[in-house]
């Protein structure tokens, strides 16, 4: 047996004695509030792995409680309508988050001041106020915080941007990144009550282009100190009816330690047109790489591209759990820390909420204007 076949194997005996002492602990009664598509997945994350009964499951439209419920018969979960009476109950140890956007934040914090763990998915809040006032709660608590940015838990994510952190491609200068579909959402799917209403949606960017522009904050490591940009509903215009939000933006961000960021999200990207999956793109002083294929194209000196990663882009196992819940799971047991953290689900929030703002008021502005906590 050579040392890559002895290191893994090791490694999955040790994780197999994990998991089985893990099975004979007092199980986390977990709840799952919100079961819609984004809940129901995250449920089904969850149910799998050792050690989790499904407490409780909450939603106000019945059709998707009754299939919260059957989904995880095997711990014969309440149901409630009302979120409040799950935060009430003293045998619910972590709670789910996964309701419209401008619920997050009420809820999170009426968890966390019961002294629950929380899973609360992206984006945390959808203005400054709010966002402010989950972190004043939530800054010291001692409970396990992870936020729905589950591009923090990628190994492949990780590998790369430790190698960009390491220098491979000099001291990085810029960083050009872009969100581009083919369509715009179901208009009458099962978002649609409140997604095009940016109100309580943030808009696409803080509702969907979180995760980029996170993922931004991650590699360039640091947040942004201005933003300035252009957008808004360009092709479904008032359609639906009474549409609020864009559907197509620019931005220039400019961070605390003078990386600059270009970034764009279109709904009309054309299926089939190359450039649609790209990955952020980070130039260096030495050279750039290219984080959807996961390549370093030095500069200086000049020569050959270099593969850093293997793999597509996002793509998991079949079987594999998702390690953005089981390191939920995890933190919540042993006390680590999670990989998106209240610090890091806030400073996501709020870069996607500068870059609209600056949009919808047709001015460069700046992180202070935002009126939050210097400590964010």
């Amino acid at each position: 047996m050579d040392f890559i076949d002895r290191r893994r194997f090791l490694l999955a005996s040790a994780a197999a004695g994990t998991a089985a002492a893990r099975g004979q602990e007092q199980p986390v009664r977990t709840a799952f509030i919100g079961t819609g598509g984004r809940g129901t997945y995250l449920l089904r994350g969850a149910l799998p792995l050792p050690g989790i009964k499904v407490a409780a499951v909450c939603d106000i439209k019945p059709d998707r409680l009754d299939r919260a419920a059957s989904v995880a018969a095997r711990d014969q979960p309440r149901t409630y309508s009302d979120w409040r009476r799950i935060i009430e109950r003293k045998d619910v140890d972590a709670v789910f988050i996964a309701t419209p956007c401008d619920l997050h934040v009420e809820m999170a914090i009426a968890a966390l001041q019961a002294g629950k763990h929380v899973y609360c998915e992206k984006p945390v809040g959808i203005t400054p106020e709010s966002v402010n006032r989950l972190w004043r709660a939530g800054r010291n608590t001692k409970q396990a915080w992870q936020t729905g940015l589950g591009m923090r838990s990628s190994e492949r994510n990780r590998s790369l941007i430790a190698r960009i952190h390491e220098g491979i491609a000099g001291r990085i200068v810029m960083v050009r990144a872009q969100r581009s579909a083919g369509d715009d959402l179901d208009h009458n799917g099962s978002s649609s009550d409140w997604f095009f209403d940016a109100r309580r949606s943030g808009d696409v960017i803080v509702e969907m282009a979180v995760h980029n522009l996170d993922q931004c904050n991650w590699i360039i490591n640091s947040r942004p100190e201005r933003a300035a940009g252009f957008g808004g509903t360009l092709v479904w215009v008032n359609d639906p009816p009474g549409r609020t939000n864009m559907d197509g933006y620019t931005l220039s961000y400019e961070y605390l330690n003078g990386v600059k960021l270009s970034f764009t999200q279109v709904f009309f990207h054309p299926g089939g047109m190359p450039g649609a999956s790209l990955g952020p793109l980070v130039y260096g002083t030495r050279g750039a790489v290219d984080m959807g294929t996961g390549s370093y194209f030095p500069r200086e000196p000049k020569g050959p591209p270099v593969k850093l990663v293997e793999g597509d882009r996002g793509a998991r196992a079949p079987g594999q759990p998702d390690a953005h819940i089981a390191g939920f799971f995890d933190a919540v047991r042993t006390g680590a820390k999670t990989t998106a953290d209240l610090r890091v689900g806030c400073t996501a929030a709020l870069t996607s909420i500068l870059g609209r703002e600056a949009i919808y008021r047709k001015k460069a502005l700046s992180w202070s204007e935002l009126g939050v906590d210097q400590d964010l």
